[in-house]
């Protein structure tokens, strides 16, 4: 069956797996790349489609960090938070946990303060003008180690902008044991923040065990090879620890060879909790819309099925209460009696 692409870009949504810098657009990037001519990131739109072409993982780290570095100023990451807010909000997202790296800025001479201070004045401005809410996911720069971690607990507990509801763990696995970050999110936890670490995206289910074990995590990010363990499959079913799905990201990374051996409809159909997400969107070619229009083609889903997917999203946030209960109204209402 066929979901139309109308009907989707009109759904009202909720995104739980999105970055920060991966969520610049050509034309954010292209903006930043202007402001700072002496990167080698293009600042003609036409050529960031060639430039955001990956040969694998680490290739896809190599760009995404000369974006990084395109972010010098609290004004730069100002810019970026409140234009990634507009175009999440063009697609009819609602509620976003964006997953904010503060260490890759703070190293490169911001201010964590004045960092923090930045995204909060683009998150409050995003809510009043466009209609998101939007929350911080804090996560550790895995492939930078123990000092990344130190800084990122520091800047989460100490400092803890209004908007921080998560504690993360991203960048490549392997080589990057998860044990090490135990009392990281240890420490996180019982400062009141939910555990989300990425896991099982490059690596097999043992990554994600750890997650789990030692790293408590609530959701997990990807969970790509849970599958290839019945006994994760039983524990993450029994716990319902949802995972954040992004099958477009996975075939980008060459986690996933294709569509067609993609895990999704194998989650589902063990009574999995999954969320559709868009990872790194423009760095993929992507958006949510489109995102739950593979959703939709790989599980074989109509009208209602994409709506109660959508309102699955909602109801694992770390949201209000009250703004879970507005947005599945808003769904619903949405989907109307006849579906």
């Amino acid at each position: 069956m066929t979901v139309s692409h109308e009907f989707l870009a009109g759904l009202p949504k909720a995104e739980l797996h999105v970055h920060h810098v991966g969520s610049a657009s050509p034309r954010i990037v292209a903006e930043l790349a202007g402001r700072h001519p002496e990167s080698p990131v293009p600042a003609d739109p036409a050529l960031l489609a060639e430039y955001f072409k990956f040969s694998n993982f680490a290739h896809f780290i190599d760009i995404y960090l000369s974006v990084v570095e395109l972010i010098k100023t609290p004004e730069d990451v100002r810019l970026l938070t409140y234009e990634i807010a507009r175009e999440m909000a063009g697609q009819n997202l609602r509620y976003a946990e964006l997953t904010v790296t503060p260490y890759t800025s703070v190293i490169r001479g911001i201010a964590a303060e004045a960092f923090c201070e930045a995204i909060e004045d683009a998150r409050v401005a995003a809510e009043k003008e466009f209609g998101l809410v939007l929350r911080w996911i804090f996560d550790i720069s895995g492939e930078a180690g123990i000092p990344a971690a130190d800084e990122t607990l520091r800047i989460a507990t100490k400092i803890r902008p209004e908007g921080l509801v998560g504690f993360g763990l991203g960048g490549p696995e392997i080589g990057v044991p998860r044990p090490q970050f135990q009392p990281h999110f240890e420490a996180a936890v019982a400062a009141g923040l939910r555990s989300v670490p990425h896991a099982g995206e490059t690596t097999g289910p043992e990554t994600i065990w750890d997650a789990v074990r030692l790293l408590k995590a609530e959701r997990i990010g990807h969970g790509t090879s849970t599958m290839q363990d019945p006994a994760l499959v039983d524990y993450l079913g029994e716990h319902r620890i949802p995972l954040e799905v992004s099958p477009t990201s996975n075939i980008a990374t060459r986690a996933v060879a294709s569509y067609d051996v993609h895990p999704l409809r194998a989650m589902v159909d063990a009574g999995l909790v999954v969320t559709i997400n868009s990872d790194d969107p423009p760095m993929f070619g992507t958006d949510l819309t489109n995102e739950y229009a593979v959703a939709a083609r790989l599980l074989d889903l109509d009208e209602a099925g994409v709506g109660e997917l959508a309102k699955t999203a909602v109801q694992v946030s770390f949201a209000e209460d009250s703004v879970k209960s507005a947005l599945v109204a808003e769904i619903d209402t949405y989907l109307g009696p006849a579906r």
